[in-house]
């Protein structure tokens, strides 16, 4: 085996393999910034830190000490793997060590992660000698254990779901854990963005709400990976004050960042090699050097597919394929837990991974990471580069671009990721329908008072709309819960429905393989759709709507299938409307109907269209905020082009600001959605929208309104930088699909809505 400064060595070397690369960085190791313990930390917790050779602690897990101890909610915001987790847990177990009564409540975003650092916590406990008990508390916990943990649990570890559904509504079972609470950890806080974000800022409320009713007024500990806003969100979601701790003393290793856009393979289509196969070859050249490696893809089908590549590779290399593993949600718990467990131990040598191993799980050290595709944000790329390399070895992340507009437009400006602010956590606790909802929840845990207040305005209003639901009625002062429901089991903290699909393989014992999302269900469980799994096709025989199953049967084929989805939007208000040289543009409510039309057969390897066929599935409704420009109606003729191009023109410019949005407006490339009207039912005037892809919204759409000028000139400026003839998927999209003057067209128009000239 060669070790990884020759294998990059190799790769400098290799004219092919450099001919890709547009941008190498290397980052040099840096010298931690270390200051002395506390001379107030438990003496027995110094003696466990020097027992791992631990003789001082990082300058920020000391700033954070001293915030706690300062009576300040700290957030603490530096890189993964530079040891967040003493951040809290030292405060938290000394504060517990002097005070046994004292009790503690850890949020993290998923159950994987809750669990990992449960095993931590739990090794300093018992060397601690202390009768300090910690649990984890979600879905997974027996229902024997649970009754222990409400009454004896110091520091209960869960989810925002679980805390949401499972602990607030019976918060008269958790009498010691609200009237003793002294900490609330929140790790992972950039996690909490746009819906789910939004959720948990109401679930905070509600456990405020809870904690006052006890007498409790417990001190907030969060961290987070590098963001633009972290204080502004964790205020947001936790309605309190923070301090910032950003100075990262921890030291780091080496590392290396590579830029890699595949070659063009068709210089008039613009059409690139798949990133796929590009991100393949790279990781089995690591692989197949012995270097432990995880890829990340921001999709689940892109898993199965780049899984299925890797094992390929493998076999043909008279490897052990087995040692290869997909990892994403949809796999069930016990088997994601045996997959992190083969990563740590080292009898896994390579993951292809969504964003789910993306958070602080403790997956050992691995030296490198391939990432398939922009993950959606410029903190995702550097939470995943940051996955290999946690020693202080040297290790390489390679960032390999694939065809869109905004993997291209960084491949050609890679200072938006080494130069430019991250991104800004967007919530909106407000958003009138998240909001609604964890009204119903806060009542049904305590009546509300006549003059109570949840969120920034007095609860009444919403309450009096309640009562004409009948889910609640009012007596003298008070609002008191009256319908037979549990409201909690009616939110869905992560999407607009709490209703998961199951997926179930035939067999002469049906076995449940996985699940997904009730509105990702019509483009992966349309009946003869083939639903990827571990690398291997199932046949969707069946999809019982429903009854929310799908049934499938495993079979071998040669391609996959690709759902295509139609939209239509209507506007319900105008909110705020400003006029502009070129047209004028609004930010307003607007519903969305989307079905899923028809699905493309997709061949492995070769990526060909090799067949087609109808979908018959439900619409699924959304109301949501948006932004729209409206042109004039001969705006075609102002560009000095037939009006009869005015559609094709339109379609161009709305899938170019479609993908380019995210990266401007800086947030999830899914949370934003884009379609144009050649003469919208609204205005009767040519149109494009941009709106968030979020029921109710959560302030997406109102960011573009402000800055749209910007966005508009940045779009053109893709546009006329690519250098396809007439339109491809890294700018405008496809000529067969946007037609032969659309490129054209939507650069002029951009040009002239940002500038007023062309």
């Amino acid at each position: 085996m060669i070790n990884l400064t020759q294998i990059l060595d190799q790769f400098r070397d290799d004219p092919k393999f450099m001919r890709d690369v547009v941008y190498w960085k290397e980052l040099p190791a840096r010298a931690g910034k270390y200051a002395d313990f506390p001379l107030d930390l438990d003496p027995r917790l110094v003696k466990i830190l020097k027992a791992r050779r631990i003789d001082r602690l990082y300058s920020h897990q000391r700033a954070a000490w001293d915030a706690v101890k300062a009576g300040k909610n700290p957030v603490v915001v530096t890189p993964t793997a530079s040891g967040k987790t003493l951040c809290y847990n030292l405060p938290v177990l000394s504060t517990l060590a002097a005070h046994p009564e004292a009790r503690a409540l850890y949020l993290f975003p998923t159950k994987a992660l809750g669990k990992d650092q449960m095993d931590e916590l739990v090794t300093m406990i018992d060397a601690l000698g202390l009768e300090i008990k910690a649990h984890t508390f979600d879905g997974d916990t027996p229902g024997d254990a649970r009754k222990k943990i409400r009454s004896a649990g110091h520091i209960v570890i869960t989810n925002p779901d679980m805390l949401h559904a499972g602990i607030l509504p019976h918060h008269t079972k958790w009498i010691k854990l609200f009237e003793n609470l002294k900490f609330v950890v929140i790790d992972e806080v950039h996690h909490y963005r746009g819906i789910f974000g939004s959720h948990l800022g109401n679930v905070l409320r509600r456990l405020k709400r809870i904690c006052a009713f006890y007498g409790t007024e417990p001190r907030f500990i969060a961290c987070s990976a590098t963001i633009q806003n972290p204080r502004e969100l964790a205020e947001k979601l936790a309605e309190t004050k923070f301090v910032t701790i950003d100075e990262n003393g921890a030291p780091s290793g080496e590392k290396h960042i590579l830029m890699v856009n595949p070659p063009v393979v068709n210089k008039q289509l613009g059409i690139r090699r798949s990133s796929l196969l590009q991100s393949r070859d790279i990781a089995t050249r690591f692989l197949s050097s012995g270097v432990q490696t995880i890829v990340f893809t921001p999709y689940r089908r892109q898993v199965e597919l780049l899984l299925t590549y890797l094992k390929d590779a493998t076999k043909k290399q008279k490897r052990n394929p087995n040692k290869i593993e997909g990892y994403r949600g949809g796999y069930l718990p016990r088997q994601r837990r045996a997959i992190e467990r083969g990563l740590r131990e080292g009898t896994i040598d390579g993951v292809v991974s969504t964003n789910a191993l993306e958070l602080g799980i403790d997956i050992g050290s691995l030296s490198a990471a391939v990432i398939n595709g922009y993950p959606g944000s410029i903190s995702s790329v550097w939470q995943q580069a940051g996955r290999a390399g946690r020693t202080q070895d040297i290790s390489v992340a390679v960032f390999v671009g694939n065809s869109s507009p905004v993997d291209q437009f960084l491949m050609h400006h890679p200072e938006y990721l080494f130069g430019r602010p991250f991104e800004s956590g967007i919530i909106d606790p407000d958003n009138l329908i998240v909001m609604m909802s964890h009204i119903k929840c806060a009542a049904f845990e305590i009546p509300f008072e006549s003059d109570e207040t949840f969120g920034a305005g007095l609860a009444a209003p919403f309450l009096s709309h309640l009562e004409g639901e009948r889910v609640v009625h009012q007596s003298k002062d008070k609002w008191f819960w009256a319908s037979e429901i549990y409201p909690a089991n009616e939110i869905s903290l992560r999407s607009a429905s709490p209703e998961n699909f199951v997926i179930i393989e035939r067999g002469p014992e049906n076995r449940v393989i996985g699940e997904t999302d009730y509105f990702s269900a019509p483009e992966f469980l349309h009946p003869k759709a083939i639903y990827l799994h571990g690398a291997e096709q199932y046949h969707v025989e069946e999809l019982d709507w429903e009854g929310r199953r799908a049934y499938v049967k495993k079979i071998a084929t040669d391609y996959y299938t690709d759902a295509e989805t139609k939209t239509d939007l209507k506007v319900l208000a105008a909110d705020e409307t400003e006029n502009e040289p070129t047209g004028s543009k609004t930010l307003g409510e607007v519903s969305l109907t989307r079905v899923a039309v028809q699905y493309k057969k997709i061949r492995f390897f070769t990526h060909e269209n090799v067949g087609f066929g109808p979908i018959a599935l439900p619409e699924i409704e959304m109301h949501t905020t948006s932004f729209w420009y409206e042109f004039p109606d001969n705006f075609a003729e102002s560009l000095g082009m037939p009006f009869e191009r005015s559609g094709e023109i339109l379609r161009a410019a709305a899938n170019a600001l479609g993908t380019i949005a995210p990266l401007w407006v800086m947030c999830d490339s899914r949370d934003i959605g884009a379609i144009s009207q050649v003469r919208s039912d609204f205005s009767q005037r040519p149109t494009i929208y941009l709106f968030d892809n979020i029921p109710g919204g959560v302030g997406l759409s109102q960011k573009i309104f402000r800055m749209s000028r910007e966005l508009f000139e940045a779009t053109a400026d893709l546009i006329n930088s690519c250098g396809c003839e007439a339109g491809c998927p890294s700018c405008v999209g496809p000529e067969s699909e946007i037609g032969p003057h659309g490129k054209d067209g939507a650069q002029r128009l951009l040009r002239w809505a940002a500038v007023g000239h062309i």
